[in-house]
């Protein structure tokens, strides 16, 4: 039997829905109104974050949002001329290009009363021309209405604290100032680029994605400031991870907590609500309801082998913005750009390096030898033509910085911290088991991060991409290695928290004991919330916040929105 002719079947691109054609819903113009650039980012990059505000919203909404009603036809309302109540109706106008779920409907004498639900309070003394969010929002509804050929003159905001309901009559000035809003909305979303931050405006600080927009650091980076800027875009540190080593655990869910048990029928339990992530390592078992309700949280579980080797993420359907992943793989095809960002990576972590054994130096004589060699190696890396020069200079760095690390030690020359050479797989001595193990928790902890904010984590810029290689993660860690992981391992062992006693010995290797692992988590995780001030933009934040700043910058940096990407170097 002669073999099938294989037939592909060619994407007609021309058919592809385009940005403009997609219906915009009423409330994007509600956006809009208040910020072009909170619109953009909601609709375009999907971004989305809960705040106490959003939670106040949606539970004013449930409240009315109780069933899927319909909505007779013009032709019945004007027939029957009956009042009703419809509710959660979604309706949408091709022509206009605009959708609208709207909270309720009611009707009167034929015509129809769009009523909008806010949880916020009845705007006080309003002398301003500026039209609210919410009116612009309502406007547009009414455009939707009209447009199916429903009777509109008037339309009602409900506003939640007052208990009040407001008239918004439905004139012409009203809808010339909606749809001017409507047609920049539509010119916003067909540009390549986001519309610029808000400029020391007052909305910003409590606005859900002020920490993903940045506008004080983008007018800051952009202008060369001087001046202090509000740290507006700094989440507070009221969730944390939670780590489970014992063997055979079990993890649970009962109500809205874990419940963790042991291999000795303890049981400990905490909140779900003040978990950022989940760190599992080795034989511990998770049941799939807790996991379905991490996942809908978007809780992330981590997993590690009993010796702390990351083994990979278990999380929800990720971020939904694939036009920063669009951005990243085209910049990491990108030679030029790949090379610039590789030595200015290479270049932190060297002088981060400097500054920790500037602080940390505990040799008879001073390092000025060894700093200005360093020193030396940070400004090369200007002059590499490829990534291969580069990774020389990193490698000859690291040779003359790890030959001096054990002079920041104290008692070097006593077993079992005495250090000689780096050593991976596996680590020699004490040392390296402890540097190895935290260069694996700071992996895992940009893979999160890095997924969460919408990257891919395994296309890098630096790192080759290689099968279950974290490259972006491994990229982004590189300069804080020396600030968190070498800075951890001093703290833990000049500090007599961990001992000689935390480890297991074995034909030459050494590895951890649970206490031993648990208390060195403890040192990590305590570095990782230090608060410290920022090199850059001069306010207070700790290494975890760091992170995801840095996290965030680099999105704005791949969309070219800022034209250097503030490394952080520290002095």
């Amino acid at each position: 039997m002669e073999e099938k002719e294989k037939r592909s079947i060619p994407i007609q691109l021309d058919l592809l829905p385009k940005k403009e054609d997609i219906l915009i819903p009423a409330s994007s113009i509600n956006a809009s109104q208040y910020c072009r650039r909170l619109a953009y980012l909601q609709f375009i990059h999907q971004e989305r974050k809960e705040t106490s505000d959003t939670i106040k919203g949606k539970r004013v909404h449930n409240r009315v949002d109780k069933s899927n009603s319909l909505l007779p036809s013009p032709e019945e309302l004007i027939d029957n001329n009956k009042k009703i109540q419809s509710r959660s109706v979604t309706l949408s106008s091709e022509r206009l290009n605009l959708i609208s779920r709207m909270d309720l409907l009611e009707s009167e004498n034929g015509f129809i009363v769009p009523i909008e639900y806010k949880k916020g309070s009845l705007p006080r003394n309003r002398e301003s021309e500026e039209l609210l969010p919410e009116e612009a929002q309502l406007a547009t509804q009414a455009l939707i209405l009209k447009d199916n050929g429903y009777l509109c003159e008037k339309g009602m905001i409900y506003y939640a604290e007052s208990e009040k309901r407001v008239i918004v009559n439905f004139n012409k000035d009203l809808f010339e100032k909606t749809k001017k809003i409507i047609d920049q909305f539509k010119e916003d979303i067909k540009s390549s680029s986001s519309p610029k931050p808000l400029k020391d405006s007052a909305k910003c600080p409590r606005c859900s994605l002020v920490e993903i927009c940045l506008p004080d650091e983008f007018h800051y980076i952009e202008q060369q400031k001087t001046k202090k800027i509000r740290p507006i875009s700094l989440k507070s540190e009221s969730k944390f991870p939670v780590y489970v080593q014992a063997y055979r655990g079990q993890i649970s869910k009962k109500g809205y907590r874990l419940e963790i048990k042991t291999d000795e029928e303890e049981i400990k339990s905490v909140p779900i609500m003040d978990i950022s992530q989940l760190v599992l390592m080795g034989n511990v078992s998770i049941s799939t309801p807790c996991l379905h309700e991490l996942m809908n949280r978007e809780i992330p579980v981590s997993w590690h082998s009993y010796s702390g080797w990351f083994l990979g993420i278990s999380q929800g359907i990720g971020h939904k913005n694939s036009s920063l992943r669009e951005a990243q793989y085209r910049k990491s095809f990108d030679k030029d750009f790949c090379l610039k960002f590789a030595k200015s990576l290479v270049k932190a972590k060297i002088y981060n390096c400097r500054t920790l054994i500037r602080r940390n130096w505990r040799g008879t004589h001073k390092p000025e030898n060894l700093l200005m060699i360093l020193k030396k190696y940070a400004e090369k890396t200007n002059l590499a033509k490829n990534i291969q020069e580069l990774l020389g200079i990193e490698g000859y760095s690291a040779h003359e910085y790890f030959q001096s690390f054990h002079l920041m030690i104290k008692n070097k020359e006593s077993y079992p911290f005495h250090f000689t050479k780096r050593s991976r797989r596996p680590p020699e001595d004490p040392i390296n088991l402890m540097l190895s193990f935290s260069y694996s928790l700071l992996t895992r902890l940009w893979t999160v991060t890095l997924s969460s904010t919408g990257f891919d984590a395994f296309r890098g810029f630096y790192h080759q991409s290689k099968y279950g290689r974290p490259a972006l993660a491994l990229d982004m860690m590189e300069p804080f290695r020396p600030l968190i992981c070498d800075s951890t391992v001093l703290l833990a062992v000049n500090n007599k928290e961990i001992q000689e006693k935390d480890f297991i010995y074995n034909a030459g290797k050494v590895g951890w004991k649970p206490e031993g692992k648990k208390k060195f988590i403890s040192v990590f995780e305590r570095r990782l919330s230090q608060k410290i001030k920022h090199p850059v933009f001069k306010y207070e934040v700790s290494y975890r916040q760091l992170l995801e700043a840095q996290s965030r910058l680099l999105v704005r940096y791949l969309f070219d929105e800022i034209k250097e990407y503030p490394h952080i170097i520290t002095r």
